[in-house]
């Protein structure tokens, strides 16, 4: 009869997988961090670059000729949203197995509401892929005249509503993970207190938008108080994550 060697490890169950062990919470923050440093990249391209410069609103004329004189900036910036549809998946994936220790139902949630946002940013997109198909030669090409003019405007305006919407559950992510932050103890609160800040920012400003009759009138005071603790906030996190070393492998 053997003895068994009290040290020896545990032999592992028949048909037990290895790779179903907890993924790495370091490893997913270097990937969460990586991800948001280039959807930081793609999200500047695609508003700053390609929206603001081709989209004048109240304007269909000057909207159709921007866009069908710079038809390749067209194309990359949607597929800049499209990148960024993904890594927003990604990202919340990677932020709920970083925080899940941290209260795994609540980081659960957040992570859902991120899943909601990205869902309705990638219906908005199908309205862009309309645009695409309207003045580039798509199959949206048999119209003609004033008709281009307003299906287009439409299809904007349709993009621009859907993802509104999502950016109400966006702000929710964004309060949720900053309340998940400050309970970490992982970095300091303020940059939880930000998060939340910028949620709320996000969630009043889509309010407005819809209960202001003049919302243009203090359109740049809400960009302003969105913007800031927005870009403050992920911009900090997304370097926090890339640079912690406070996470186990």
């Amino acid at each position: 009869m053997t003895t068994q060697t009290k040290n020896a490890a545990p032999a592992t169950p028949k048909g037990t997988d290895r790779s179903a062990a907890p993924y790495s919470r370091r490893r997913a923050a270097r990937i969460a961090g990586v991800s948001y440093l280039v959807m930081f990249a793609l999200a500047m391209f695609a508003n700053f670059t390609v929206r603001e410069q081709l989209i004048e609103p109240g304007n269909g004329e000057a909207t159709v000729a921007n866009i069908t004189g710079s038809m390749g900036l067209f194309r990359l910036g949607l597929v800049a949203f499209l990148v960024i549809f993904v890594l927003d998946l990604v990202i919340a994936w990677a932020l709920h197995v970083v925080l899940r220790e941290v209260n795994r139902d609540l980081s659960l949630v957040t992570a859902w509401f991120r899943i909601v946002y990205t869902a309705l940013l990638g219906v908005a997109l199908v309205s862009m892929f309309q645009v695409l198909q309207i003045l580039g030669g798509g199959s949206l090409a048999f119209l003609s005249g004033e008709q281009v003019t307003t299906q287009t405007m439409v299809e904007l305006s349709s993009f621009e509503s859907t993802w509104l919407i999502g950016l109400v559950a966006f702000g929710i992510h964004l309060a949720m993970l900053g309340g998940l932050i400050v309970r970490s103890g992982l970095v300091t609160k303020a940059l939880g207190f930000i998060l939340m800040a910028a949620g709320v920012a996000y969630v009043l400003d889509t309010l407005a938008r819809g209960m202001l009759a003049d919302y243009e009138s203090v359109a740049g005071i809400f960009f302003v108080i969105v913007a800031l603790p927005s870009m403050i906030g992920e911009g900090w996190l997304g370097l926090w994550l890339l640079l912690t070393k406070r996470l186990a492998d």
